[in-house]
C-alpha cells in the first residue's frame, strides 16, 4: 500500500489509524507457514533451567563489568568498562524485557514477571503500558497508525536516529510521559493502547519507577558525586546504543501495511556472542510467526520452516547494507520499497478482517446436540484439535487419557485460533499474544485476554468423544465489568 503523501502520520490517533481499520489491516489474520503440530508443540515447551542459566550469566556480567568500572575510576580503563556495563544494562536488558514480557522465557510465571519489571525499569519502560504496546505490535506489525513500535518511520531522519543511539530523544519523552502518568494524567496514545481498568496500574507503576530514580538522584546529591547515576539511570542512555544496533535489523526498510511477516520482518544470522546478548531475537521473523516459541527454541524452529521463508541475511553487515540502502532511498522517496523477496508457496494466506466481521460477543448459532468428535484413542494427551462445525470454530483439548475439555476456538482478544496455541496442563496459551485461558472453565487468566471463553460439555461414551455444542452455562465465568 503506497503512501499518498511524502510523510505519513504514524501516531495511533491520526487519520492513518482509521484508514488501517477501514482497510481490514487491524487485528487481521497473518500468513503462517505449515509446521507439524506435534513438532510445534515440542518447540513451544518452556523450561526454567535455560533462562535461569542465561539470566544468571547476564547478571554476572553486569556485576563483573560494574565492579571493573568502579575499580577503574580515575583511569582510562573506566571508559571501556562503563561502555560494557552500559551495553549490558541499557541495551541487553531489551531482549530480557521482551522475552519475559511474552512470558515465554521461564516456565515459572513469577520469574517472567520479576525479570520483566526489572528490565522495564532499566530501560525506562513503564511495564503495563509497554506490555499492551507490544501486544499491539504483534497484532498489527508495521501497520501505520496501529503499531506504536515503528522505530523507523519514512523518511527516517539520520539526526534523530543517531541521537536515539544515546536515547537522547526517546529517553526524555519516556521520562516526561512517566511523570504525567505518575500525576494521574492519561495521554491519548495510552488510552488507545491500555484498557481503562489498567489505568490505575499505569499510574502506580510510574510512581514506583520515578521514586526509585528520585532515590538514586538523592543518593548522588547527598554523596556529592554523580557515581550512583552512572550505575543506575544514566546507563539507560549511554548503553542504549546496543538496543538500536540490534533493533534496526528487525523491520527497518521493509514493507508497511502488509499481512505477511515475511515482507516486513527479517532474520539475520549472528555469531554466538550476539545471539546471547540478543537472546536469539535475530530469528525475528520466526518469532513473529510463532511468538509462543521460547527464544531458546527459535534456531530449531528456523530449521523447521525455513523452506517457506525468504533467505535470511547471512550476517549483520549484510543486513546493514540492505537497511542503509533502503533508508537512503526512502529518505528521497518514502514510497520506495525493497524488491519483494521470493516467497515459497504454502501456509495460511492472510485474510483481512473487516470491521464488525467477527462478533465474539454473541454465542454461535444453535448447533446440534451430542456431536461425535471421533474415537478417544485418536487424541494424545496435550493435543489441541480445531473443530469447525455449523459455521463456528471450537477447540478440543485432550488433558489426559479420556479427559477432554472443549471451548470456543477463537481467542476472545484478537480472534486467533487457539488450536495453534500451547497447552500446558489445563491452560491454553494464545499463539498470537500469549494470553491464557483455563480450558476447564474458559476463564481468562492472563492478559491481554480478559473476556472468558465459552466452554461446552464433553465426555467419552463407548470409546468416542461426544460433545454438546450448546454452551455449558453452568460453568461460564462472569466477564469483568
Amino acid at each position: 500500500m503506497a503512501a499518498s503523501a511524502r510523510e505519513r502520520d504514524y501516531s495511533l490517533t491520526g487519520a492513518a489509524a482509521a484508514l488501517a481499520v477501514a482497510a481490514g489491516l487491524a487485528d487481521a489474520e497473518w500468513y503462517r507457514p505449515p509446521v507439524d503440530p506435534e513438532r510445534l508443540r515440542a518447540l513451544t515447551e518452556r523450561n526454567n533451567w535455560r533462562p535461569a542459566r542465561d539470566t544468571a550469566l547476564w547478571l554476572a556480567l553486569l556485576g563483573g563489568t560494574g565492579t571493573a568500572a568502579f575499580m577503574s575510576l580515575g583511569t582510562w580503563w573506566a571508559i571501556p568498562a562503563f561502555a560494557a556495563f552500559g551495553a549490558l544494562y541499557g541495551g541487553s536488558a531489551d531482549p530480557r524485557w521482551h522475552e519475559n514480557g511474552h512470558a515465554t522465557a521461564f516456565k515459572a510465571k513469577w520469574a517472567n514477571d520479576v525479570f520483566y519489571h526489572l528490565a522495564a525499569f532499566m530501560l525506562l519502560r513503564e511495564g503495563t503500558l509497554w506490555r499492551w504496546s507490544h501486544f499491539r505490535h504483534h497484532s498489527d506489525t508495521i501497520i501505520v497508525g496501529r503499531d506504536a513500535e515503528i522505530s523507523f518511520p519514512r523518511p527516517t531522519r539520520l539526526g534523530v536516529l543517531l541521537l536515539n543511539y544515546l536515547n537522547l530523544i526517546n529517553g526524555p519523552k519516556m521520562l516526561w510521559l512517566m511523570a504525567q502518568h505518575a500525576a494521574g494524567r492519561t495521554d491519548p496514545t495510552t488510552r488507545e493502547l491500555v484498557p481503562e481498568e489498567d489505568f490505575g496500574r499505569v499510574t502506580w507503576e510510574a510512581r514506583a519507577y520515578l521514586s526509585l530514580l528520585a532515590g538514586v538522584v538523592a543518593w548522588a546529591v547527598a554523596s556529592g558525586t554523580v557515581l550512583p547515576l552512572l550505575f543506575f539511570g544514566l546507563p539507560s542512555f549511554y548503553g542504549a546504543w546496543m538496543i538500536w544496533f540490534f533493533a534496526i535489523t528487525q523491520h527497518a526498510g521493509l514493507k508497511e501495511d502488509v499481512l505477511d511477516h515475511r515482507l516486513n520482518t527479517r532474520t539475520v544470522y549472528m555469531n554466538p556472542v550476539f545471539r546471547f546478548l540478543y537472546l536469539n531475537m535475530n530469528y525475528h521473523l520466526e518469532h513473529h510467526l510463532f511468538p509462543s516459541v521460547p527464544y531458546y527454541n527459535l534456531p530449531a524452529l528456523h530449521e523447521e520452516i525455513k523452506a517457506y521463508l525468504p533467505p535470511p541475511k547471512p550476517s549483520v553487515l549484510a543486513a546493514y547494507k540492505e537497511i542503509v540502502h533502503a533508508l537512503r532511498m526512502q529518505r528521497r522517496d518514502p514510497t520506495w520499497e525493497l524488491p519483494a523477496p521470493y516467497l515459497p508457496p504454502g501456509g495460511t494466506p492472510p485474510s483481512p478482517r473487516l470491521p464488525g466481521e467477527v462478533d465474539r460477543g454473541e454465542p454461535p448459532a444453535p448447533p446440534l446436540s451430542e456431536v461425535d468428535l471421533g474415537p478417544s484413542g485418536a487424541f494424545l494427551p496435550g493435543q489441541v484439535v480445531r473443530i469447525d462445525r455449523e459455521g463456528s470454530s471450537y477447540a478440543l483439548y485432550c488433558l489426559a487419557a479420556n479427559d477432554f475439555a472443549l471451548t470456543d476456538g477463537l481467542c476472545t482478544h484478537a480472534g486467533t485460533h487457539l488450536a495453534d496455541g500451547h497447552l500446558e496442563g489445563h491452560v491454553i496459551e494464545c499463539p498470537k499474544h500469549n494470553g491464557r485461558f483455563d480450558v476447564r472453565t474458559g476463564e481468562a487468566i492472563r492478559r491481554p485476554a480478559t473476556v472468558p471463553l465459552r466452554s461446552y460439555p464433553v465426555r467419552t461414551v463407548g470409546g468416542r468423544v461426544v460433545a454438546d455444542l450448546r454452551p455449558n452455562l453452568s460453568r461460564q465465568p462472569v466477564p469483568p465489568p
